[in-house]
C-alpha cells in the first residue's frame, strides 16, 4: 500500500541527479567513462559517501560522470523516459524535470537539440505511464562571473522560448550559488518575460536571504530552495504578499549543510507564515530519496502533519507551469483526499 496515496507534485527535479545508478553504470562502460566505485554496488556507495559532503560546490562535482555519459540523443532519451517511469511508479501525479541544455553540447548537440532528445523521452515516457504528466524547465548555469556563458545562457531562453508548449514549460537559473550577484544575471530573466516564458530560480541555499531578494526583484515568483528567506523577516511578509513559492528541497539541504538538520530546517515555520512551501527531491538518486522518504521526515522530524503534506501539494500545483485546466483536476483530487 502506498504509503501516501494521494497526488503528489515534484516541483525541483534534476535529470542529471536522477540516473538509475544501473543505467549510469551501462553507459558509462560502453564509453570507457570510469565509474566511482568500480561497480553498480561500488557507485551506490560512493553516491551515499559523497552526498553527504557539506557543500553545494562539493555536491556539485557528482553530477560529472552524469555530464559524461549525457552527450549522445540516445543516452538523454533513455535517461528522461526511464526517471519518468520511476516517478510513475512512486504514484507522481505531476512533474517538473530540470536540465541545463548547454552542458549537454560538448560532443556536437546543440541546445535545441538536447532538448529535443529530452522531449523524446518525456514523449515516450509518457507513453508508457500515461497517468502522470511532466514539464521540462531549461536551466541556465551560473559558472562563474556571468560573462564566462552569457550566450549560452541566452541561448537557453531563446531555445526554452522555442520549445514552449511542447513539453517544456519554463526556465531556470541553477549552478554555484554566491559565485556572483545573482542580480547580475536579472537581463536573462527580463527578456523570459518579454518572451512569455514562465521562470524559477535558484537561490537563498548556500546563500542568505539577500539572494532571494535578488530572484523576487527580477520577477521569480517561484524560488529554488530559498529557505534562508527565513532570515529576514520583511522578505518573508513581501514573499507572502506576493505569492512566491519555496521549492524546499530537505535532505538536499541536509547534504550540502545548508541547513544543519531536520529538525532545524524552518520549511514548518515558513509554511506557518503563509509562505507557499512545497516539498521536492532535488536529485532523486544522488540525494538517495523518493518524495515519500521526504514526507516521511516531514511528519517525523520537522514538525509537519499530514494536512501539511496535502497543503503543500496544493501549493506546488498552483504554483506549477500547467494549464489551469489541469491543475483544477489536480486540486479537486487532493482536497478529495483530505
Amino acid at each position: 500500500m502506498e504509503r501516501y496515496p494521494f497526488p503528489k507534485v515534484d516541483l525541483h527535479l534534476h535529470l542529471d541527479g536522477s540516473i538509475l545508478p544501473e543505467t549510469a553504470w551501462e553507459l558509462a562502460s560502453a564509453r570507457g567513462v570510469p565509474v566511482p566505485g568500480g561497480s553498480v554496488e561500488g557507485y551506490r556507495n560512493f553516491i551515499r559517501t559523497a552526498a553527504n559532503c557539506g557543500s553545494v560546490n562539493e555536491y556539485l562535482k557528482l553530477f560529472d560522470l552524469p555530464l559524461q555519459i549525457m552527450q549522445g540523443r540516445d543516452s538523454i532519451i533513455r535517461i528522461t523516459r526511464e526517471l519518468i517511469e520511476t516517478l510513475s511508479g512512486q504514484g507522481l501525479a505531476y512533474a517538473e524535470i530540470r536540465f541545463a541544455p548547454q552542458l549537454h553540447t560538448r560532443q556536437g548537440l546543440t541546445q535545441r537539440q538536447a532538448v529535443e532528445a529530452v522531449l523524446e523521452g518525456r514523449r515516450q515516457g509518457l507513453e508508457r505511464c500515461p497517468g502522470i504528466r511532466v514539464g521540462i524547465l531549461t536551466c541556465m548555469m551560473c559558472v562563474g562571473p556571468e560573462t564566462a556563458n552569457w550566450d549560452a545562457n541566452a541561448e537557453t531562453v531563446e531555445v526554452c522560448r522555442e520549445c514552449l508548449g511542447k513539453g517544456v514549460v519554463g526556465l531556470d537559473l541553477a549552478g554555484g550559488e554566491g559565485v556572483v550577484p545573482l542580480k547580475n544575471f536579472a537581463p536573462l530573466f527580463h527578456r523570459a518575460a518579454e518572451l512569455g516564458v514562465p521562470f524559477t530560480c535558484h537561490a537563498g541555499d548556500s546563500q542568505g536571504p539577500d539572494t532571494v531578494r535578488d530572484a523576487m526583484d527580477f520577477g521569480a515568483r517561484r524560488i529554488g530552495h530559498g529557505h534562508h528567506i527565513f532570515d529576514d523577516p520583511d522578505l518573508c511578509r513581501r514573499a507572502v504578499q506576493e505569492g512566491v513559492t519555496l521549492e524546499i528541497c530537505p535532505t538536499s539541504n541536509i547534504q550540502c549543510r545548508t541547513q544543519p538538520s531536520y529538525g532545524a530546517h524552518p520549511a514548518k515555520k515558513l509554511l506557518d507564515m503563509g509562505i507557499s512551501v512545497t516539498i521536492n527531491t532535488d536529485n532523486m538518486v544522488l540525494a538517495g530519496v523518493s518524495l515519500d522518504d521526504e514526507y516521511d521526515h516531514c511528519l517525523r522530524d520537522m514538525g509537519f502533519v499530514r494536512d501539511d503534506l496535502i497543503r503543500m501539494n496544493e501549493n506546488a500545483v498552483r504554483a506549477a507551469f500547467l494549464p489551469e485546466a489541469d491543475k483544477a483536476d489536480l486540486l479537486a483530487r487532493l482536497e478529495a483526499c483530505r
